[in-house]
Order: structure tokens, then sequence, then C-alpha cells
């Protein structure tokens, strides 16, 4: 007991450290620029102890109860040798966690309001659903054959190019968003599990180079099926009827919501959560009891993860909806009434390192990195990389909103760094990377990231909100992947050095 215990305030001491970015950006703009005290402020404070706790519980959650059983499934299966299975539950589990993802749900009706219709809520989801599902049954085949992950990806991005001269504008900046919110906080660390978790236990297989990469497919394919979604519906329905004022009103509501906080709603927020994490559960204790027909292993310290996961949820989405969101989206639509550029671009700077370095889903795959290069690859030098790539990408983002410019030029381009990097990168480095642009954007950064375009797009002149507002998320997604890459060459680079100084 007295170890958990100390285990678990380490847990907590690291998240407030992680909260300490996000706390110093918030102050900085609301004391020196903004220069206004905010309301609320007891609850805010109160909001951001909260996130601290949820993130301890869902680490701890996480090596209980997430990682062992991801890792044992993926043993089980490679044991049993059913390709056929394996691939199933791969499809299922893509499919089932991403169909009840709150992000993408809340993108997808969006997306509805503001193209009155034109774009189905529900098409869509099952649309990402699907490519999610079909991603991660492709990226476990890629791990069983032992192909390298670039191709796949590279024949991707190639095929996400080419698309976007043929999709309709409208549909663009939301297919290349889709991308970014379907790897939610859950999905992430049992898809690394199962890729990591297959790579061990097959000969010949290298955990770090082939085990990481599934969560790159789940993000690359949904920016491809939506494209495809788009050219159809836009196909058979060609007239363009967006209406701004429809667009302000889901907008502001929006807004509404996440700052009104009901302290009676907390059961219903911990039952949605419960209601997000059932999917997955179904998915795996299907596949284990009826499939591989086996008990699993230490089933109560697995239960006891699991109850840390869904408490630590739902404590972090509590805390962020009590601190962060309602702040964090005032600061947004004040900067973008104060039409200063430059502070909309620092902002979107700081705002996108602060919220990665405390993104859960980017600490799972952090640590698990850590772990299974037994200390190679360090989880904070990882982290911060990655958190810098982001911010990068959420302040060029911003600029092109203000420009006015196309985004899939900055996208296309974006890609084609991401081609050469990949050809002069180390191995082990390029499957991290790949995964590095899909665990960015997930609940912390994506309602900040969607509230930023969306505030920026209303409040420019010439801009449209459903042309020019999403997209964020996206720059969110691909800078990382050129941040981490551009870090393995300088270290691969630094250790030849030596050597050959050595010599």
């Amino acid at each position: 007991m007295k170890e958990s215990l100390k285990i678990f305030s380490q847990d907590l001491f690291n998240a407030l450290k992680d909260l300490l970015p996000i706390i110093m950006v918030v102050a900085l703009f609301q004391g020196f620029i903004i220069q206004s005290v905010p309301t609320h402020l007891s609850s805010i404070i109160t909001g951001l102890m909260i996130v601290a706790l949820g993130l301890a519980l869902f680490i701890r959650g996480l090596e209980l109860g997430i990682f062992p059983i991801g890792e044992g499934l993926a043993v089980d299966f490679a044991k049993k040798g059913s390709t056929f299975w394996l691939l199933l539950f791969a499809f299922t589990i893509g499919f089932s966690t991403t169909v009840a993802e709150p992000a993408l749900i809340a993108i997808a009706q969006k997306a509805a309001s503001i193209s009155q219709g034109k774009v189905d809520a529900f098409f869509l989801r099952m649309t990402v659903a699907f490519s999610v599902g079909f991603a991660i049954a492709l990226g476990t085949l890629r791990i069983l054959l032992g192909h390298p992950v670039h191709y796949y990806i590279i024949i991707g991005y190639i095929l996400v190019v080419v698309m976007t001269f043929f999709a309709p504008k409208e549909i663009i900046g939301l297919a290349y968003d889709s991308g970014g919110v379907t790897t939610s906080t859950v999905t992430v660390p049992l898809v690394a599990a199962l890729g990591i978790g297959l790579a061990s236990s097959i000969k010949g297989r290298n955990p770090i180079i082939d085990g990481f990469g599934l969560i790159a497919f789940a993000s690359l394919t949904p920016m491809i099926f939506v494209q495809l979604y788009g050219i159809f519906v836009y196909a058979l329905n060609p007239e363009v009827n967006e209406s701004i004022s429809i667009i302000k009103q889901v907008v502001v509501a929006s807004a509404e919501v996440q700052q009104a906080f009901d302290p009676w709603s907390m059961l219903w927020d911990i039952l949605a959560v419960i209601k997000d994490v059932a999917p997955i559960l179904g998915v795996i204790f299907f596949f284990q009891y009826l499939i591989i027909r086996k008990p699993v292993a230490h089933l109560k310290k697995i239960i006891v993860g699991i109850i840390l996961v869904i408490l630590g949820l739902y404590a972090f989405i509590l805390g962020l909806e009590m601190g962060l969101f309602p702040i964090g989206e005032s600061i947004a639509y004040q900067l973008t009434a104060m039409k200063n550029n430059l502070l909309i671009y620092l902002f979107g700077f700081l705002i996108g390192f602060s919220t990665t370095m405390a993104e859960p889903a980017l600490l799972a795959i952090a640590l698990k990195a850590q772990e299974v290069s037994s200390g190679g690859i360090n989880q904070t030098i990882l982290r911060t990389v990655v958190a810098l790539g982001v911010a990068i990408g959420i302040s060029l983002g911003a600029y092109r909103i203000v420009t006015g410019d196309p985004i899939h030029y900055y996208i296309i381009v974006g890609y084609i760094f991401v081609i050469i990097f990949t050809y002069f990168s180390p191995q082990y480095i390029i499957p991290i990377a790949y995964d590095s642009g899909g665990v960015t954007t997930s609940t912390v950064t994506v309602p900040l990231v969607a509230a930023l375009g969306l505030g920026l797009a209303e409040n420019i002149e010439g801009r449209n909100p459903l042309i020019d507002g999403f997209g964020l998320i996206a720059f969110a997604s691909l800078f990382p992947m050129l941040t981490v890459m551009g870090y393995g060459i300088y270290v691969h680079y630094r250790q030849s050095k030596l050597k050959g100084g050595r010599v």
C-alpha cells in the first residue's frame, strides 16, 4: 500500500509539472495582454488541480489495466496463429472506439450544422469509424508481413494529396481535421499495446521499428475516406449554400455549453465516460473469452486499472470544463477581436506547446516508447519535441487563416517534407514520428484549437468558417512528424560524429 501511494504521489507531482506550462501561458495572456482577472478564478484553479489528479489516475490505470490486457491479447493472437481473427479484432477495436469518440461526434455535428445538412453527421461518423477500423487492420497486417511502415504512409499521403485536387473545397479542411480527432485518449494506449505486443511476439520483428505506426494509419485513412465522402455528397448536390448566421450560432452555443458547469451533471458525465469506454471493453472481453477462450491473467488488477482509467478520464474532463476550456476559449475570442495578428500567432504557439505537454495520449505513447527502447528514447525529450511541432503547426495554421491561403498548399508542402525527412531519418524513429502526429490532437488540444480556428474565421473579414475555420488540427498533426524525425536525424548525426571522432 505504501509503495502504491508513493508511485501515485510521484504521478501526481509529474502531472502538476506537466500542467505548469498551461498555467503560465494563461496567466501571461490574461494578466499582461488582456489585462483582466478571469471570472470564477477559484473554480479555474480547482479545475486545474482536478485535471492533475485525473492525469495521475489515468497513468496508473494504463500501467495496471490497459497496457497489460492489450499486449496480452496480441501475444495470444500471435500464438493462436489465426490471421482472420486478429485482423477482425483490429478492425473492431478501431471501429468501436472511433464511432463513440466524443471529439468526432462534436466535429460531425458542427459540420452538419455549418453545411446545412449537406454533410450528414451520422454518415460522416460511420465513414470515419470504418476508415479507422480499416487502418488498424491494415497496420496489423503490415506488422505480420514485416513491411516498413513508411512505404504505406507515403503512398497514403500521395493519395491524400491527389484526392485534394478533386475534393470540394468545403470538405478539405474537415477531412484533414478528421484524421486528428479519431485517436482518443483510451484508443491510443490500447492500439499501441496491441502493436508492440504483436511485434514482440513475432520472431524477426522489432518492437520499436515494427510495433509503432498503427496510430499513424488511424490518422491517415480518415483523410482519404472523408474526401471520398465529400466528392460523393457534393457531386449529388453541387449547390453550395452555407449560412454564416448558423455557423455563429453553432460556435457560440458550443462555447456556452463549455462555460456552463452544473455540479448535478457529474453522474451523467461519469456515465458518459463509461459509455465511451464500454465498446472497447466489450470488444476486448468478447475476443478474450469467446475467440481466444482463455481467462484474463491478473483479472482483479486489470479491473482496478480499468476503473482508474475511467475515474482518471472523468476527473480530467471535469477539470478541463471547470478550468481550462472556459478561460482558453475566452482568451482565443478576445485575441481575435483585438485584431493583433502577432499576438494570435504567439498564443497559438504557446497554447499548442503547453496543451501538448499535458496531453494524456502523448504521455501514454512516450512512456511506452521509453519502456520498449529500455530508456534509449527519453519520454520527456520526445514529448517536448512533439509539443514544439504542435506549436509551430498551430501558429502557422493561424497565419494561414489570417492570410486566407488555401489549406492544401501548406499540407502538400508539409507532406513533401515528411517524405524527404523519412528518407534521411534513422529507422527506429520513423514509426514513432508518424504516431506522434496522431496522438497530439486529443482531449486537451482539439477543443482549444477548434475554438481558435473558428474564432479567427468568424472575426476576420472575408473568411468562411466552413472553408477556413477547419484545418488547424491538421497542422497540429503534421508538424510533430517533422520535428520528431528532425530530432532523430540530429541525434543520429551527433552519434556518428562522436564515433568518428573516437576513431
